[in-house]
């Protein structure tokens, strides 16, 4: 019998996404759009699915009715019986406040978690880009006979300050020291030009992580964060072991990317169109699985030489016309118009857009319903732009519509 059918999966999905904005203004960080048809939290569940893991809570918070909508229409008919992918909103049963972090969103959750008797909880966050088969962690985990296990993964110390936890283990992986977000990040003994970084996913026995979470609930001076918190507590106490990140993405480098800002966001999405992309999408034994919208094939028009519509080194999805425009290296989402004339070059388009005639845009991401005037330029002239739109320092401009009440399809 598969391990998996002694755990349950817990999914952090409730962030705001702060870093994100204005991408996160009308929608959890979730369930921002990825890939053309994708979103950010479809990486995790397919790892779920993929890894066997069929019971899984995601707890969500800020502006969660459009994550809410797609993993009920998307997710909940891949299982069976006394399977599950259950949203879990804040139920304050033992507690009057909202989630004040990671370890407090599990902790307003124990009653869930301890109604499915399971012997392990793997904790994952619903914001990262990477392909992971948690069976594997989980068995290194029984294995070594550990009460919870750390994935991490290894990235130079440059890459480590100020933003990552960083993990310290002994020859046999198992954690003597935890810093988060150091200055100067400890190397790792294994590796000494590298540091061991957490990657926020976490494995508990289920009999170490209730009293745990109660523990850190009584304590007026924490934070209520596994990095900060719980895992300071008990790598001294318990027998902890970090797991280094096995990557299923198969392509060169270990991939496993947050992204929680502009920058990295639309990196990330670039990297999809180019010729050998670092993660690959189209793997047939890691299937990446969403709820796709019902919408016919995606369509080029060809007016005449100058009218050419056409699609270069570019992600397109279903319903979108690509008519008399050209777009190149960008990633184009559902029922998307580039109509004559316009040029769409190293950009984002969510669904629904309408890029007119003769429009201009470039290193750009266009929010979803939002219509491209004609002859508009963007990303050509960053000091205008500023002038209406947000823009990165890096120089990608995101449009988003004007703010409205009403909730509509993404």
């Amino acid at each position: 019998m598969s391990l998996m059918r002694d755990a349950i999966g817990v999914l952090l999905a409730g962030g705001q996404g702060e870093r994100l904005w204005p991408l996160t203004r009308d929608r959890a960080k979730p369930a921002v759009p990825f890939g053309g048809v994708y979103r950010i939290i479809d990486i995790t569940l397919s790892n779920c699915i993929n890894s066997d893991l069929r019971r899984v809570f995601v707890l969500t918070q800020y502006k969660a009715l459009s994550l809410n909508r797609h993993i009920r229409q998307g997710w909940s008919q891949l299982l069976g019986l006394g399977e599950f992918i259950e949203v879990l909103p804040p139920q304050m049963r033992v507690s009057t406040n909202w989630y004040l972090g990671t370890a407090d969103a599990v902790y307003q959750n124990i009653y869930s978690i301890g109604s499915e008797h399971s012997r392990y909880v793997i904790v994952l966050s619903g914001d990262h880009i990477y392909k992971m088969n948690y069976q594997k962690m989980l068995q290194q985990h029984v294995d070594s006979g550990g009460d919870a296990t750390v994935a991490t993964f290894e990235i130079t110390p440059q890459q480590a300050a100020g933003q990552f936890g960083v993990i310290e283990t002994d020859a046999n992986w198992r954690i003597n020291g935890f810093e988060e977000k150091p200055a100067s990040p400890k190397r790792s003994q294994l590796h000494p030009d590298m540091c061991n970084a957490s990657m926020g996913v976490y494995i508990f026995n289920t009999q170490l992580l209730i009293p745990a979470l109660l523990a850190d609930a009584e304590d007026p001076n924490s934070k209520h964060d596994f990095g900060r918190d719980i895992l300071p507590r008990i790598f001294s106490k318990y027998r902890v072991y970090a797991y280094n990140f096995i990557d299923e993405n198969k392509v060169g480098a270990q991939y496993w990317r947050d992204v929680g800002t502009i920058e990295a966001y639309y990196e990330a999405n670039m990297d999809l169109v180019s010729v050998s992309p670092v993660f690959n999408l189209y793997d047939k034994t890691w299937p990446l699985r969403t709820w796709m919208h019902q919408y016919p094939p995606a369509k080029t028009v060809f007016a005449d030489p100058k009218r050419m519509g056409e699609a270069l080194d570019s992600i397109v999805a279903g319903g979108s016309i690509i008519s008399g425009g050209r777009v190149k290296r960008s990633v184009v989402g559902y029922d998307v118009r580039v109509n004559s004339y316009s040029e769409v070059e190293n950009s984002i388009l969510f669904n629904h857009v309408n890029v007119g005639r003769h429009a201009r845009i470039r290193n750009a991401i266009i929010d979803r319903h939002v219509t491209i005037s004609e002859r508009a330029e963007i990303g050509y002239d960053l000091e205008a732009d500023r002038q209406r739109y947000h823009v990165t320092e890096s120089g990608v401009v995101v449009v988003v519509r004007e703010e409205s009440m009403i909730e509509e399809p993404e």
